[in-house]
């Protein structure tokens, strides 16, 4: 977090950027953290201390950031608490657990709203996500421009294979913790269960869970093929990051440094993006070689499911018509 006495000491620091770099290597002025709920190998962990290393190079040893992947500082709720206040400067985040606090940032993760990455990209990158940042301006963050690739969501269960909806009848589920994805769940007759990340394994080890829900890419890195059987590709849900940070503590920095922390985060953003997009290609051979058995779903089904349980309309007065209105807008009548 920034201090007042930092702040103090660098009112005068809106330095050209030729000044920052031509002085002498120095003591970081200003620490900060910057939070994840990615374990350590994850691509956004990697390309997240990349930028970090940049961004210290870039400002002489003046701005120097460490990355606290995996939930370190604590669960998500908490971190954003942490972010809130300030103890975090800079935190990704799903925006569907974010909606906790900023109820739009839910709205990517609409049930089978998004066909392909083409779509995802051209919304996020576009209006919708342009107004999503709006809303979590208004409660005192920052989100930076470009949102960091999570995936599409595919379901793992450790009793039998889910195909259509009425495989998911009384499906104990894990889901994070988060209105959106309870209810979609919910709609088609799962009882879902909200429980944060860290603790998703043990979940399903211990049974509280029969299955769970998540990218190929975290289902391979935090091992959840040792404790499911099947895989279902329903690609459900589209799920992204945004790069949050805390309005004062980043004002708190001079304007050249706002500036090469911006530019660093959104390109490792889309760095990680290109990661992800080839992962997606080897990751499914790797978890079949694992033992784990890929299902292949009607996808048509699930989405009338949802529109015949009144998900869609829930969820569009809830939204609002303006932001209902964007999202149709990008990808085609959903109510």
């Amino acid at each position: 977090m920034i201090s007042l006495d930092r702040r103090s000491l660098l009112a005068g620091a809106a330095l050209p950027l030729f000044a920052i770099r031509t002085r002498p290597a120095r003591a970081a002025e200003f620490n900060l953290k910057l939070a994840n709920n990615s374990p350590a190998t994850h691509p956004q962990s990697v390309r997240q201390q990349e930028a970090a290393d940049r961004i210290k190079a870039a400002t002489n040893g003046a701005v120097e950031i460490q990355v606290f992947p995996n939930n370190q500082l604590g669960s998500d709720t908490d971190t954003l608490s942490q972010l809130r206040s300030g103890a975090v400067d800079f935190f990704t985040l799903s925006g569907l657990i974010l909606a906790t606090l900023v109820p739009p940032a839910s709205i990517n993760g609409v049930g089978f709203a998004f066909k392909d990455y083409d779509t995802v990209w051209k919304a996020m990158d576009g209006r919708l996500g342009g107004y999503v940042r709006q809303e979590i301006n208004k409660r005192g963050l920052i989100a930076m421009e470009k949102m960091w690739d999570n995936g599409f969501r595919q379901i793992t269960s450790s009793t039998h294979p889910i195909a259509q909806p009425a495989d998911l009848k009384g499906f104990k589920i894990r889901v994070p913790v988060s209105p959106l994805w309870t209810s979609m769940f919910q709609a088609l007759g799962a009882s879902p269960i909200s429980i944060n990340f860290s603790e998703v394994y043990s979940a399903l080890q211990t049974k509280i869970a029969e299955g769970q829900e998540n990218p190929l890419t975290l289902i391979q890195i935090a091992k959840l093929y040792e404790v499911q059987k099947y895989c279902s590709m329903t690609s459900h849900m589209w799920d992204g990051f945004w790069m949050l940070a805390n309005k004062n503590n980043f004002a708190g920095l001079p304007p050249d440094a706002q500036a090469i922390v911006t530019k660093e985060l959104n390109r490792s953003a889309l760095d990680e993006r290109a990661d992800i997009a080839r992962l997606n290609g080897s990751v499914a051979d790797d978890l079949k070689s694992k033992g784990l058995v890929f299902v292949e779903v009607d996808k048509p089904a699930f989405r009338q499911a949802l529109k015949s349980a009144g998900f869609y309309a829930d969820w569009k007065k809830k939204y609002g018509d303006e932001a209902w209105g964007i999202l149709e807008s990008e990808v085609g009548t959903l109510s």
